[in-house]
């Protein structure tokens, strides 16, 4: 395949549109400079792909740093404080602080020079693009069946650019590891790419009453020891293209915290006009290690048995079936030293909020189910009701008794997987790794226990243990009711099952 010779269109990512926005019952598409301008007056993003809102979200975080002053490092933490009220008091953002801001940068997506989030030198480093199917989540490519959609590898649909953009999002932040189109750098030529910094993560981002004050909630603190004003770059102020052999900056705040992490090198080819892109260049960006850093809106799991110390720490992984009430421990306890999970670390910097602004603050949670190199299962979205008064700074025995209700609906769970399973064995002389009992029971069982989670907190005196084993119970006799009628043996293993579900778990005793 002929390289492609460089665009002469134009789109332009700040004043085009090309961001879904809800304002009331009201739909509209705007484009970054007007987002920010808008914000005041916008409710929340409505982009279709969750990951794609999480990213764009962190990347209108950082701008509203940039254009507020909160990206000042030598502020202290009293003053950050009082600046951030100030700017949430304002009501909405300075216009000619953000005008100011996006004219003195290169914001044309299909700039020769300076695409933006792009790397023009795809054009000659690879013998060919990848292809507009294999760029857009759910199309076949190459040798695969077109299963469940009408494209093919001869049917090479083009994109809007709007959609396109925000496919280029995310590959960005949650691209695939694995072999990509081969890029030639100094003569040596490798497809070898790692996966991106959100691959297979849940977010939790705040979420105000209006895109104001989400993004200046959403801005994460300085937590650094060092770091020199104006050190910090995103990738679209850098004065020139990193080139994927340059050893890669530090991670500053909040620029390359927040948007400077990819790990994929992307390229948009558009059609005869600015409306549409044809094709697309997917590669590798760099093949250094991966920095260690903390994603101020994800949470982590502490694994101390990990001999490895750098290996000690996991994000909490995003799985479409679960529950988001299920992860209220995590996001409600302050951190604890001992604990084996970490908050996102912008919650940290919620109590210091407005208490009008922090008393309706919602959580927003966008995940992404995918395995760690190739494989997208699943995308999600969730908002929870107004719970910072739920924290443990604000109320510690309502937290208490959420992380309480979370852990013992988890352990009836166990519980029910495990007596469902022995049931199974026992009545149908059957032993398989996924006993259908033990799966359909479980299904059943997580609607049931979210009710009786909602209730516990308005009754703090009703046992745990009791009501979440009468909703595994319920669950599983609801699972084996057939079996049960036809076949003896399948009653009498059921009601084994039933006295181990409410016969309470023994407590280790600590060492003396």
């Amino acid at each position: 395949m002929s390289r492609l010779p460089p665009s002469t269109t134009t789109f332009s990512a700040a004043d085009d549109p090309w961001i879904d926005v809800r304002t009331g019952h009201r739909y509209d598409q705007v484009g970054l400079r007007f987002l920010l301008l808008d914000a005041h007056r916008i409710d929340d993003l409505a982009l279709s792909h969750p990951p794609a809102a999480s990213a764009l979200l962190r990347i209108a975080v950082a701008v509203t740093a940039r254009i507020t002053g909160l990206d000042d490092p030598e502020l202290t933490a009293s003053q950050w404080n009082a600046l951030r009220r100030s700017r949430l008091a304002e009501g909405r953002f300075d216009p000619d602080s953000v005008h100011a801001y996006f004219d003195q940068h290169v914001w044309d997506v299909f700039d020769p020079v300076r695409p933006w989030l792009q790397d023009p030198s795809l054009r000659a480093q690879c013998d060919h693009s990848t292809g507009i199917n294999a760029f857009v989540p759910g199309r076949p490519a190459g040798n695969n069946l077109a299963w469940f959609s009408p494209h093919g590898h001869h049917t090479t649909e083009p994109v809007p650019t709007a959609e396109a953009l925000q496919i280029l999002l995310i590959h960005h932040y949650y691209g695939r590891a694995g072999t990509g189109t081969p890029r030639t750098l100094d003569g040596a030529t490798s497809g070898k790419q790692t996966s991106g910094p959100l691959r297979s993560s849940v977010s939790f981002h705040p979420l105000g009453r209006t895109l104001h004050e989400t993004l200046l909630a959403g801005v994460p603190a300085f937590t650094g020891d060092d770091q020199l004003p104006g050190a910090d770059a995103c990738p679209w102020e850098e004065t020139a293209l990193p080139g994927p052999h340059v050893t890669p900056h530090p991670v500053t705040w909040p620029g390359r915290q927040l948007t400077g992490l990819s790990r994929h090198a992307t390229l948009l080819v558009p059609g005869h006009d600015s409306t549409t892109v044809t094709d697309a260049y997917i590669t590798w960006a760099t093949q250094q290690p991966k920095p260690i850093t903390t994603d101020p809106y994800l949470a982590y799991r502490i694994l101390p048995e990990r001999k490895n110390v750098a290996r000690r720490r996991t994000l909490h992984r995003a799985d479409a079936s679960r529950a988001w009430w299920r992860d209220l421990e995590t996001l409600l306890l302050a951190p604890d030293e001992h604990g084996t999970h970490r908050r996102p670390a912008i919650f940290d910097t919620l109590n210091d909020l407005p208490e009008p602004v922090r008393r309706s603050l919602r959580i927003r949670v966008h995940g992404f189910d995918q395995d760690g190199k190739a494989v997208d299962r699943q995308w999600y979205t969730a908002i929870t009701p107004p719970l910072l008064n739920w924290t443990q700074e604000h109320d510690p025995l309502k937290a208490q008794r959420i992380a309480e209700c979370c852990r013992e609906a988890e352990q009836t769970a166990q519980r029910l997987a495990t007596v469902a399973k022995q049931a199974w064995d026992t009545a149908i002389h059957s032993r398989t790794t996924q006993p259908p009992w033990a799966h359909k029971a479980l299904t059943r069982y997580w609607p049931k226990a979210e009710t009786v989670f909602w209730q516990l907190l308005e009754e703090p005196d009703t046992a745990a243990f009791t009501a979440f084993t009468d909703a595994a119970v319920a669950a599983l006799r609801e699972t084996t009711e057939g079996a049960r009628a036809r076949h003896t043996s399948a009653a009498r293993a059921v009601a084994h099952a039933v006295r181990d579900l409410y016969r309470r778990p023994a407590t280790p005793r600590k060492a003396a």
